[in-house]
């Protein structure tokens, strides 16, 4: 823990690790949670968007005329 954050960790005169601030872990652990939310959330957006996209790029296709051939008669 006090290689990852260290503002949770209480050392004594000596440097040691006196005790640990566990509210402040609790508050940690509350933002970690809803950043993961966020990035589910902004996962679930980037899937549909990219369906749509899809869809669109499909239709898109389907709609372009086909190739017409010209009969050069000399």
């Amino acid at each position: 823990m006090a290689d990852v954050n260290p503002d949770p960790i209480l050392r004594d005169n000596t440097g040691k690790i006196a005790s640990v601030r566990y509210e402040q872990i609790d508050a940690m652990l509350l933002n970690e949670f809803k950043e993961h939310q966020k990035v589910q959330q902004l996962e679930k957006q980037v899937e549909k968007l990219t369906t749509s996209l899809q869809k669109v790029s499909t239709q898109l296709e389907a709609s372009k005329p086909a190739p017409q051939t010209v009969l050069n008669r000399q």
